[in-house]
């Protein structure tokens, strides 16, 4: 275990050092991180596969996604739950996902038919959400229109909250030790944990941004204690729900929208309720400025918990290139590779087209929301997750190959070959 943290804090710090000139050979760090993970892993192959089998990487991953989820709810830029353009996001969110969701049902029951249909909706819940971990230039690639950066921002940061609690309703039916062997017991118990969750993560929410207003104006923190307040949020809520038998991830997700809402409404109000005196009588001692937005203190006051949450990641990615070195023992298929192709490409692109069917988009921009959809963190986070909790068998072995290949591939095809698909479809700055 030691040598494995030790090569995982070495390559995210010489990541860390090398950032921007790693970034000229378009190099990102899902790529080097996985290719780093990857040559560990040739090195301890044969203990890669029950390291990743256990309570403490469940655990972990569980956290990882806790902090995912909380951070996607709350940066949605603009302060909108649904941005600008909340039409097309309806559209995306609500009917192209599920869509997308039976698609690649229907393909893995093609190709994998001896899997039990939850199984193949854990798979579908892994690689349908996307993520732009292994893109991260294409929000602000600004040879996109602003409406499809903002579609593809709020897409990023409400999929994988809006799917988990299917994922967790897959996995109460598959799993050996979840006590359910019903659809309808299965369903019955994740819609009670969504519903504590729903209560915990509003409540918390609300709380935390209350308290961190009143502790602010009353001088009680610094500006690091402001910083660890928030870290801090979704770890106490994920522990909270699942301590009242709750849907943490759910808790999570909810939490941050919360907290963003009325943590901007108390920032804005009180920058408004600052007295500001006429400019022909200056105080003697003018008092300390404070910020001009709002924005700008949520963007302080969030900067520390971004920062975990980018290292997390690059955990993650390693992680993704160690389990690289055992998918030949899990039996690595066409079928797997043929169902990864189909869920990169047609399983998404299908889906959205015919959402935004009838849309004011124009068709290069429907067809652009379509491919660009990168797969990321949230797939290999939930991929870790769903095979740990498995029985040991076909079906775990399948959502760790496919979670393997899904992301690889989208490191491939998304984040080395977008910029030709937005320089054809996009040619020129918008």
């Amino acid at each position: 275990m030691v040598p494995t943290l030790l090569a995982t804090a070495v390559a995210a710090l010489v990541r860390s050092l090398a950032a921007l000139w790693l970034q000229r050979w378009n190099i990102g760090a899902p790529a080097f991180m996985v290719l780093a993970g990857f040559l560990l892993g040739l090195d301890t192959g044969d203990t890669v596969e029950s390291a990743l089998n256990t309570h403490v990487a469940q655990h972990v991953c569980e956290i990882v996604l806790a902090f995912l989820l909380f951070i996607d709810a709350t940066e949605i830029r603009g302060g909108r739950l649904w941005g600008t353009s909340p039409r097309l996001v309806a559209r995306v969110l609500l009917v192209a996902m599920p869509l997308s969701l039976g698609a690649a049902m229907l393909l893995g029951a093609w190709l994998f038919p001896h899997l039990p249909w939850a199984v193949l909706l854990i798979i579908a819940c892994v690689v349908v959400p996307i993520d732009f971990a292994p893109a991260e230039h294409l929000v602000r690639d600004q040879r996109l229109s602003a409406r499809v950066r903002s579609v593809l921002n709020i897409e990023g940061g409400y999929n994988d909250g809006i799917i988990s609690p299917v994922f967790l309703f897959a996995l109460l039916l598959a799993g050996s030790a979840s006590g359910v062997s019903t659809p309808v017991e299965a369903l019955a118990t994740a819609l009670t944990q969504a519903g504590v969750a729903i209560a915990v993560g509003l409540a918390l929410g609300a709380v935390m941004a209350w308290a961190l207003d009143r502790a602010g104006r009353a001088g009680w923190m610094t500006d690091q204690s402001r910083r660890i307040a928030v870290v801090l949020t979704p770890v106490v809520t994920y522990c909270a729900a699942v301590q009242l038998r709750g849907n943490g991830f759910v808790a999570s997700f909810v939490c941050g929208i919360a907290f963003r809402y009325l943590h901007r409404v108390l920032t804005a109000r009180a920058i408004r309720s600052i007295p500001r005196l006429p400019p022909a009588q200056p105080p003697a001692q003018p008092p300390a400025q404070p910020p001009a937005r709002a924005s700008t203190v949520l963007t302080h006051d969030f900067g520390l918990i971004e920062d975990v949450t980018a290292l997390m990641t690059l955990t993650m990615w390693f992680v993704v290139g160690i389990a690289t070195v055992v998918t030949p023992e899990l039996g690595l298929s066409w079928q797997a590779a043929l169902f990864c192709l189909g869920a990169l490409t047609l399983v998404r692109v299908l889906p959205v087209l015919g959402s935004l069917t009838a849309s004011p988009l124009p068709r290069a921009d429907r067809v652009l929301l379509s491919l660009l959809g990168p797969r990321g963190t949230t797939s290999i986070v939930f991929g870790l997750i769903a095979y740990n909790q498995l029985p040991t068998g076909p079906g775990a072995d399948t959502v760790l190959l496919t979670t393997v290949l899904c992301v690889l591939g989208s490191v491939l095809l998304h984040g080395m070959g977008s910029d030709t698909v937005i320089r054809r479809l996009a040619p020129t700055p918008r």
